[in-house]
């Protein structure tokens, strides 16, 4: 095994949650090392356009721009809310839905980005988005509608309701002072937009993941013992109820360990 080959297969062992921060950052240092030490700007390999049709034949970038960072702080604070903001999400779900969260978050915010910049292109003359934040407050949306009342701590000072926790983050990185950094503060919206619908479809049963599934059709996690199969559907179903009705903080210790065993069968 050569030494890429054995970068791939670690890489490959992290979860779906380190492979994406791990993306980040190498994408990080390849432009800000790499290009510095080559002399050659790589950001407009990676940042998606905004002004022009140029990204029709750049189309990786429509993908590769929620990866995409400048500059250490823009990439430190977009990875600590995401890895952040993700912990709740994978105890509730799972890890096989949130690269999907993640990229759909992306694409949509930068669809209502680019559909703006076709509307008013002298708004967005020679600009380009990147950064993971219309990703990250996807994956929030989704949690302030699922389970609105998960009791957040900040700092170990204050304690609010996600619900509320979300709403400050998101007023605080988007609608403030939105003359500044427009087109990043739209693709947030768009973002948003997508973690709202897909939280609201996933409260009711039906998991756009897996288009018109329905959730309670989708659990059913077997396990065999003594040649028999048994279902767990029941049990998962009955552990999504109480959440919609109580907040991830209304089950007990030991529901929250059941939760958490029966999502990483998923």
């Amino acid at each position: 095994m050569n030494f890429f080959e054995k970068i791939n297969y670690n890489f490959k062992q992290q979860s779906v949650l380190t492979q994406i921060i791990i993306a980040n950052v190498v994408i990080f240092l390849t432009i800000n090392l790499i290009g510095n030490i080559s002399r050659v700007n790589l950001l407009p390999f990676f940042a998606l356009p905004i002004s022009s049709p140029e990204w029709t034949y750049k189309f990786w970038t429509l993908f590769l721009y929620m990866f995409t960072h400048e500059g250490l702080g823009h990439l430190f604070w977009n990875m600590i809310l995401f890895y952040f903001m993700s912990q709740l999400f994978l105890n509730l779900m799972g890890q096989k839905k949130i690269l999907y969260l993640y990229v759909m978050s992306g694409i949509f915010g930068a669809a209502l980005v680019l559909v703006l910049g076709l509307i008013f292109p002298s708004s967005f003359s020679n600009t380009f988005l990147i950064g993971a934040s219309a990703s990250v407050l996807g994956i929030g949306a989704v949690l302030s509608i699922y389970s609105p009342h998960y009791k957040v701590n900040l700092f170990g000072l204050i304690e609010l309701s996600y619900v509320y926790f979300y709403l400050i983050t998101f007023i605080i990185s988007t609608l403030i002072d939105l003359s500044s950094n427009t087109g990043g503060k739209i693709s947030h919206i768009g973002g948003a937009a997508f973690g709202l619908i897909y939280g609201y479809y996933l409260k009711k049963g039906i998991d756009l993941f897996n288009f018109s599934f329905k959730i309670k059709n989708l659990r059913k996690l077997k396990i065999v013992s003594h040649n028999k199969e048994y279902s767990n559907t029941e049990a998962m179903d009955k552990l999504l109820d109480k959440i919609s009705k109580s907040g991830y903080e209304g089950l007990t210790k030991k529901e929250k360990e059941e939760l958490f065993k029966l999502s990483q069968k998923k």
